[in-house]
């Protein structure tokens, strides 16, 4: 199959130095351009990589704005939580005033208590003296009984009977009194443990617990509300520093935006000088591109000739996302012709020249759908490896790729700085050209390579 190629542009012919007029002569002219060229292109990649160092710095800026904010909001969640436990707490010490109030009542009670089994107690005391007595009217009454003879047995029967019934009760009387001070002398103890006494030097066990409880209790409320304190002052920080960041994210903006518009500068001058028609160290990679645009939109053309893909498949668009990718892959409906036809155009590119880094074909998205064989291997699952070498695929949208792909000028040719993976970065050029498939912009081919 015949390839077809665009003429590239003829060069203007500069005008030779003519004796005594003063005119610069092509020579001196051709050098004077050759050195803006070269200037450009320093000036160029310095602010490339300028740009990408304040591209980095904007974005470690954005991490820290989203690590304050968030930092921010946890203490905001502290400080609530110090305001809930303060609540709780002095909740809980009231809770224990109450304890203590209700423990003094019953203090007092028990105290009652106290003095009713006393009471109980001196009956006791009683009754055992009543029984007493009992038994010696008894044992009296018996020995009269006796005296008596026969006449005073019945008598003394009941003497008898009385003087044992006496012995019991005397007998009961004593436990009941024991019973009642073994009880007295617990209750008494219980009395001196729940009730206050302020005019001892110690308190009960019971109440000096209470007390503990209140001063820990007091501890945490003094502790949550220097807390709470603490953590208002760091969120008033947190705001200052998150303004302080926002404002730098800002002014990196700006900055961006300048050392952009010197990149523009550079990359029109180097533009300029290419469309002067004078050689210079790009004119080589420019008139490469040119040819590899060319002969890619001719076999292209050749395919939907010969209705190896219809025009809707290969202008297709709805990108597939392939499940579980990251960085995420997609597929579109050309991607079988691109395998097919684009790496013998790239590889030979690659070959081109050392200084070249890779040749790719992309849709106007952006989209590559066939890498060079050295970046189209299929992902591991290492997002670091996978970034670097599995490159096909893929959609790139940055300032660079966009701008390459949808370009439809005859060439473009720009600086930027490349990531190579694990903190490398490369600055370098990039020259593209448009891909065109019968009149209808289709993509354009990319060529990187070294300064």
């Amino acid at each position: 199959m015949l390839l077809l190629k665009r003429a590239p542009k003829s060069a203007p012919t500069l005008p030779e130095e003519t004796p005594g007029t003063g005119t610069v002569s092509q020579s001196a002219l051709r050098t004077a351009i050759q050195s803006i060229s070269q200037q450009a292109s320093t000036i160029g990649r310095e602010a490339a990589e300028v740009r990408g160092q304040l591209d980095d710095t904007t974005k470690a800026s954005e991490r820290s704005a989203v690590a304050v904010a968030s930092l921010g909001s946890q203490v905001k969640g502290i400080t609530a939580s110090q305001a809930s436990i303060a609540s709780t707490s002095n909740a809980g010490l009231g809770a224990v005033e109450r304890v203590r109030h209700a423990v003094e009542g019953v203090g007092r009670e028990v105290g009652e208590v106290v003095a009713t089994l006393r009471d109980v107690a001196r009956a006791a005391e009683s009754i055992t003296q009543i029984a007493l007595q009992t038994r010696l009217v008894a044992f009296n009454a018996s020995v009269e009984a006796k005296r008596a003879g026969e006449a005073g047995r019945g008598f003394g029967v009941v003497a008898d009977a009385v003087k044992d019934l006496a012995g019991k009760v005397e007998s009961s009387s004593k436990e009941i009194m024991r019973t009642v001070d073994l009880l007295d002398k617990r209750v008494a103890a219980l009395a001196r443990e729940i009730r206050i006494d302020p005019a001892a030097a110690e308190q009960g066990e019971f109440q000096t617990a209470l007390a503990d409880v209140q001063g820990s209790v007091a501890s945490i409320i003094d502790a949550a509300n220097q807390s709470r304190a603490i953590c208002s002052g760091l969120d008033a920080q947190m705001t200052a520093i998150a303004g302080e960041i926002n404002q730098t994210g800002r002014a990196l903006g700006a900055a961006m935006k300048r050392s952009e518009a010197f990149l523009d500068v550079s990359e029109h001058l180097i533009e300029l000088v290419a469309e002067c028609g004078i050689e210079t160290a790009d004119t080589p990679f420019i008139n490469a591109v040119v040819d590899a645009a060319n002969e890619i939109g001719t076999l292209l053309e050749a395919a939907l000739y010969s209705r190896a893909i219809s025009p809707a498949a290969l202008f297709d668009e709805a990108y597939q996302a392939i499940v579980g990718t990251n960085p995420a892959q997609h597929t579109t409906q050309f991607n079988a012709l691109a395998d097919k036809l684009f790496p013998a155009v790239q590889e030979r590119l690659l070959e081109f020249s050392p200084k070249v880094v890779f040749c790719i074909a992309v849709d106007r998205n952006g989209y590559v759908s066939t890498h060079n064989l050295k970046y189209n291997q299929r992902q591991r699952g290492d997002v670091t490896w996978d970034s670097a070498n599995s490159r096909y695929r893929r959609i790139f949208a940055d300032r660079t790729g966009l701008a390459s792909a949808r370009n439809k000028r005859p060439f473009l040719l720009q600086t930027y700085r490349r990531d190579m993976g694990g903190g490398n970065f490369i600055v370098m050029k990039e020259a593209a050209a448009p891909i065109t498939v019968n009149g209808k912009h289709w993509g354009g081919v990319r060529l990187a390579f070294k300064f």
